[in-house]
């Protein structure tokens, strides 16, 4: 399961890190969020140490979304080298989300 980034760990754990980081911003309200969960559990498995995944609470790190300018859950953004490479709104299917991260690699 995806680990919960905040304001204070992101830099560490998204911005520094030395492979592609898959950041999806959620809230626990959203149904989509939820059927979303799964497709980022299997990416997170089947890409184990090619990319990361990590999970940013919307309504618990409004800095980050404000910083990102996330209007909707989800919105997942993959970050690269610390920048920003891709971003997609709303629920994705899995092969859509393999073809995003497969064009980083």
């Amino acid at each position: 399961m995806a680990a919960r980034v905040s304001k204070e760990s992101f830099e560490n754990e998204v911005l520094k890190c030395d492979i592609p980081v898959v950041v999806e911003f959620y809230s626990d309200s959203c149904i989509p969020c939820k059927q979303l969960s799964p497709i980022l559990g299997g990416i997170e498995d089947d890409y184990e140490d090619r990319v990361k995944v990590v999970k940013v609470n919307v309504n618990y790190d409004y800095e980050l979304t404000s910083e990102y300018q996330v209007m909707a859950s989800p919105t997942i953004i993959i970050f690269k080298d610390g920048k920003e490479v891709q971003r997609v709104r709303g629920l994705v299917k899995r092969p859509e989300l393999e073809e995003l991260v497969n064009q980083i690699l």
